[in-house]
């Protein structure tokens, strides 16, 4: 999976991309049924199987208004679909594996039905030993299992910065495929694909998506997500 030689601004972005994902604002308390622990909005109650989206400022959707993000462009595929499955978007800018870890009890103080995994691009920004983060996602996934034991897992792999070189890349991509074969789950093999270093995808940091360009990493999930919430719905 590793990132082929492109354009001078294509490397350039892959080498800025963990810095603009730690940099994002933290301000996550805008979007759409967007949780975090001290913010004040207790857990939901309604009788909507829940899809918790634990991640970072993409997830979050960083520099757009609310309902812009992709988790709320799901919620919207959801309900043309007429699932009755609500998004919890779980984003908070700059989060590590670590960070996640420390907060998720508090998230799942409701019940959910999915968990989608999109950490680690800040791990890899802050020097974390790939061992590390791979020991805190596996915690994440174990400890979901332990208190919700039917929740289904959707991991989005990510891409490590060119110049931390081939061997790093090619260990750190393949985290996220092991996570997900591991633990019987789905793999969204690259979360940006289509958008990562197409200038009029990004917004002026040439990072986070536009709205445009979330619509595109909706897709990206969309097709992994859709077959397994209309399998759940399937089986009852």
């Amino acid at each position: 999976m590793g990132m082929r030689a492109g354009s001078l601004t294509h490397r350039l972005v892959w080498l800025i991309l963990p810095l603009a994902l730690a940099c994002g604002s933290g301000d996550v308390g805008r979007k759409e049924a967007k949780i975090a622990p001290g913010a004040g909005v207790a857990p939901l109650t309604t009788p909507e199987r829940v899809i918790l989206f634990l991640g970072t400022s993409l997830t979050a959707g960083y520099g757009l208004p609310a309902g812009e993000g992709f988790p709320a462009r799901i919620q919207e595929k959801i309900d043309e679909a007429e699932l009755t499955y609500r998004v919890v978007n779980a984003g908070v800018s700059g989060d590590t594996s670590a960070g996640a870890l420390r907060r998720l009890d508090w998230l799942l103080r409701q019940p959910i039905s999915v968990l989608v995994v999109e950490l680690g691009a800040n791990d890899m920004l802050r020097g974390q030993r790939i061992s590390a983060m791979r020991a805190n996602l596996q915690a994440i996934v174990d400890r979901v299992a332990e208190s919700q034991p039917s929740a289904k897992l959707v991991v989005a792999g990510m891409r490590a910065a060119p110049n931390l070189g081939t061997d790093y890349a090619s260990e750190f991509e393949a985290s996220f495929r092991e996570l997900a074969e591991r633990n019987r789950g789905a793999l969204i093999p690259f979360l940006l694909e289509g958008v990562a270093g197409r200038p009029e995808l990004n917004q002026s940091d040439g990072i986070h998506p536009t709205a445009e360009g979330q619509r595109i990493v909706a897709s990206n999930v969309w097709k992994v997500l859709e077959p397994l919430l209309m399998s759940s719905t399937d089986s009852g």
